[in-house]
């Protein structure tokens, strides 16, 4: 999640099988004084994996795009001052929208606490 007073983009998930694999529907949501919006997506565990080293990659100043594989929805994440969120609504909607935000100073810390909630529950249900 990346927030601040006004600008919020916020992931959400919940289980869901298909075949032999495992995805989670998952929304990211935007929302600002400017704009308000919303894009469903799949993740499966390896993406959440990966969203672990994008978090890795973002500590190291360095941006980050998840999920890769073009396959939906993603997020581009830029590691500046403010943190600039660009949420794309690809393949479907050719859409992108990009929003600078003033996370708080311990943004990556709260963002690998939601990730262990997450792989935690994933465990449970898997």
């Amino acid at each position: 999640m990346f927030a601040c007073q006004v600008e919020v983009v916020v992931l959400t998930c919940e289980p869901l099988t298909m075949g032999e694999e495992r995805y989670y529907a998952a929304e990211i949501v935007l929302k600002s004084d400017f704009v308000n919006g919303r894009v469903g997506l799949q993740v499966s565990l390896e993406d959440l994996d990966e969203w672990e080293r994008c978090l890795d990659a973002l500590e190291a100043e360095a941006g980050a795009e998840w999920p890769t594989g073009g396959r939906s929805a993603w997020l581009a994440v830029v590691p500046e001052d403010p943190v600039e969120v660009t949420v794309h609504d690809s393949p479907s909607t050719q859409i992108a929208v990009r929003m600078p935000i003033d996370v708080a100073s311990d943004w990556l810390e709260e963002n690998r606490l939601r990730l262990d909630r997450v792989q935690k529950a994933v465990a449970t249900v898997s």
